[in-house]
């Protein structure tokens, strides 16, 4: 499961300095007024939208940003274009499994803007259910232990119902079944700052490449993620730290 913690923790930093800040807002706004329109404005009735209001605000998200797209959701700003999810399933150019999760006004554009990122990079879109089999859905939450002991954070996601803990040097990820997210998302919350906290795609194995395979393969989900209607991209290749060093280098 290391592979993607690992890549979801590079994209994060280097979003964090990113200059398409504004495309993440536009995104992130898109998931309030999907969430709001699901289960409603109130974040306490609605944990769908709790998660997504603690990204934006991770995010920095500007406070009438989020204001608009929670008014836009309950149809207080109009009632605007539909929002449709959908999910894209493929494979990269060196066999590799993709789940591309889209939020699109247009599914006809969606679709031909992710097929024709894939095969600008050597991939190809799949048809429905050619690599989810390959997928498990589950509840994904990231810890930055700090100066707090990440034994005791594992024991205590565990306790409250965790499948998986994985303690590193800098972070703590946990992975949860779908119906146990919200018991041990509270559980943590309640002692320690949460940093990510959302439903992931996780794969049941992982592949290896060699270095410049894989490399080709992060060009791939840079690509898709860098596409307007593309919320989450995950894939099965395996990402080590060494790996992600050489990519960040290259990228820089």
């Amino acid at each position: 499961m290391s592979g993607h913690s690992k890549w979801a923790t590079i994209k994060r930093s280097k979003g964090a300095a990113d200059a398409k800040r504004g495309q993440l807002f536009t995104k992130i706004g898109h998931e309030i007024v999907v969430a709001v329109r699901e289960g409603g404005p109130d974040p306490e009735a609605n944990f769908r939208l709790r998660l997504v209001l603690e990204k934006a605000r991770q995010a920095n998200m500007p406070k009438e940003n989020i204001e608009r797209a929670i008014k836009r959701g309950s149809g207080a700003a109009g009632s605007g274009v539909e929002l449709i999810e959908a999910l894209y399933e493929g494979y990269g150019p060196n066999g590799t499994a993709f789940i591309v999760e889209t939020l699109s006004d247009n599914k006809n554009r969606t679709v031909s803007d992710v097929r024709r990122g894939f095969s600008r990079h050597g991939g190809n879109l799949g048809a429905d259910g050619s690599v989810a089999w390959m997928f498990s859905r589950k509840g994904y939450i990231e810890i930055d232990p700090g100066d707090e002991d990440a034994d005791e954070i594992a024991l205590v996601a565990i306790d409250a119902g965790a499948e998986d803990v994985e303690t590193g040097k800098d972070v703590v990820s946990i992975y949860t079944n779908q119906r146990d997210f919200k018991t041990v998302q509270e559980a943590l919350a309640a002692k320690y700052t949460i940093g990510t906290a959302e439903m992931v795609w996780v794969p049941q194995s992982t592949m290896t490449l060699d270095d410049k395979d894989a490399i080709q393969t992060m060009k791939l989900i840079d690509a898709l993620e860098e596409l307007e209607d593309v919320q989450h991209v995950y894939t099965n290749l395996d990402i080590t730290d060494d790996l992600a060093a050489k990519y960040e280098a290259e990228a820089a």
